[in-house]
């Protein structure tokens, strides 16, 4: 059982993490490291010379798919939701989070690509599911 909340917590805490991107960003202090949650700063958009209003609702959009998909995968792993639906809700946080952290891509967020890597491998290739319940 306690794997289990382990496991349900960090799916919740990942996708809980990307509200970064939409909370208030903290005052900047001297000295101190950039803020890596930034809706307004895209490598790739800015360089297709979409507008960042546009950029900032895009990627809004994918923070949504992001805690979306894995709050009800941690649903899943608690047995309040059919296991069946554990490979799509994994597939819709990790696809939204991949695709947010790389069109809005900060060094540190290096971790999350691999955590969606990882999590998209263990279910969609390796087929992993989680003793549920």
């Amino acid at each position: 059982m306690l794997a289990t909340l382990v496991l349900a917590g960090l799916l919740l805490a990942h996708g809980l993490i990307h509200l970064g991107f939409i909370a208030q960003r903290p005052p900047a202090t001297a000295g101190g490291q950039e803020w890596p949650f930034e809706l307004s700063r895209s490598w790739l958009l800015t360089g297709f010379g979409v507008p960042v209003a546009i950029a900032e609702r895009f990627g809004r959009g994918l923070v949504t798919g992001s805690v979306v998909g894995f709050a009800l995968a941690a649903v899943v792993v608690l047995g309040l939701v059919p296991g069946a639906a554990w490979p799509a809700t994994i597939a819709l946080g990790s696809v939204a989070s991949l695709g947010l952290l790389a069109i809005f891509f900060h060094p540190w967020l290096v971790l999350g690509i691999v955590i969606d890597l990882a999590a998209l491998f263990a279910v969609v290739i390796a087929g992993w599911r989680p003793v549920v319940g």
